[in-house]
């Protein structure tokens, strides 16, 4: 029967069906076929939602619309510039670093890439950069935003193998920086090779006045992670404290208008829909996969090859790294957890470790053809084709590769904060 979901989900996929879709479509029309009462599929996705930690969700995705509308990342772009732009390729590299800041925000790839996009490509364009290659700068550093805290992936990879998520946003903070600095070494040798224009060195007060500015915005992620890790509050109320946060940061800089809350309100609960729908409908699918022992039959085609952790991690990057491509991330971390989950705690991997490697995994797919999510965005700002945009974007789908392989064999660069700070 797993065959023919298999089928009808690839084929559903083809057809242009939305994969939030899909993920429900494909399943219930087995699970149907076996004559299990079709209530099973409205119990699965209620219950897959009904989760106080989930809330944290929507009010995160609100606080970085909130943000973005509020005029914080035009600032964290102007202190991003004075610290890195009379750099040899400073507007790129001013991309990168305003693409971590506003990712310990927003935690959303997309929402960084729409944010960041909108200031950074026709200011990369005016300055001399070519369009494809401003676009692909701004889509690669999109996917710090699901690794550095707050992160959307991690929320669910937590809630659904059950390890603390703030011991998994700080195993984030070493990787989503890694990434960072592997995007502006491919950055600063490019630039060395084609002579890219440089900002002029900021005064001392340009620094200072730039600084004040952003302190406000880098308050926030210290804010919710600081009061997490401190058992103040949990990562939900975190959520809502960076709601808060942000609201009056917005009113303060007296650029949030309040003729744009419906729309900033709107837009999150669109964006909150779709991963809760995602959420929903992949529950239905990773439901059968456990009623058909999918895991342990999972696990034991990968005992069958090797029992080595190293080799088996290898093959698992492999596979999330070929799924990534064409599923969205937190489907791919709904279904593939349970799957994995499994064969992991065999091998005596830590499921902490396990979950950050994952993320970066499955967030790679966001800038890999011929899927994805982040070169769209991208391609729509620069106005530039999806072929174009590749072309570019490679040498940084291989440099984040990289730092995925240090990741999956050096442990400690997961662990050691979390175990530092006892978390």
């Amino acid at each position: 029967m797993i065959i023919w979901v298999v089928i009808g989900f690839i084929f559903f996929l083809l057809i242009g069906i939305p994969i939030a879709f899909v993920l429900g479509l494909a399943p219930s029309i087995a699970i149907i076929g076996k004559g299990i009462p079709i209530t099973i599929i409205v119990q699965k996705m209620f219950t897959s939602t009904d989760s106080f930690i989930l809330l944290a969700i929507p009010l995160f995705i609100l606080a970085g619309n909130l943000m973005a509308e509020g005029g914080v990342t035009r600032r964290l772009t102007d202190f991003s510039k004075v610290v890195v732009g009379y750099i040899s390729g400073g507007l790129a590299l001013v991309t990168v670093l305003t693409s971590m800041g506003v990712a310990a925000i927003t935690g959303s790839a997309v929402a960084t890439a729409a944010a960041v996009g909108s200031i950074m490509i026709p200011s990369m364009v005016k300055n001399g950069y070519k369009k494809d290659f401003a676009s692909a700068v701004v889509a690669a550093s999109s996917i710090m935003g699901p690794i550095i805290p707050p992160s959307i992936p991690f929320i669910l990879y937590g809630v659904l193998a059950n390890v603390s998520i703030a011991s998994l946003f700080l195993g984030g903070i070493i990787p989503g920086i890694l990434l960072g600095v592997s995007m502006a070494v491919i950055i600063w040798v490019y630039a060395r090779r084609h002579n890219f224009p440089r900002e002029k060195p900021p005064t001392f007060l340009e620094f200072l006045s730039s600084f004040v500015k952003a302190l406000p915005p880098l308050g926030m992620p210290l804010l919710v992670l600081g009061g997490i890790l401190a058992g103040i509050f949990t990562p939900t109320e975190a959520a809502v404290i960076a709601v808060i946060y942000a609201f009056i940061l917005g009113l303060i800089y007296r650029e949030l208008k309040l003729d744009k809350l419906l729309k900033i309100f709107s837009d999150s609960a669109i964006s909150s829909s779709l991963v809760m729908l995602i959420i929903s409908t992949s529950s239905i699918f990773g439901w059968l996969l456990a009623s058909e022992r999918i895991p342990q039959q999972v696990a034991a085609l990968f005992l069958s090859i090797t029992n080595n952790p190293y080799l088996t991690l290898l093959m698992i990057n492999v596979l999330l790294l070929f799924v990534g491509t064409f599923m969205e991330t937190s489907a791919s971390i709904v279904i593939l957890t349970p799957v994995l989950l499994p064969l992991i705690t065999l091998l005596g991997i830590s499921p902490l470790h396990f979950g950050v490697v994952m993320s970066v995994n499955l967030v790679i797919g966001l800038v890999t053809p011929p899927l994805g999510v982040a070169l769209y965005i991208c391609c729509a700002m620069g106005k530039v084709t999806l072929e174009e945009i590749t072309k570019r974007v490679w040498p940084f789908i291989l440099s984040s590769i990289v730092v995925l392989m240090l990741v999956t064999y050096i442990p400690s660069l997961v662990t050691f904060l979390p175990t530092v700070l006892g978390k």
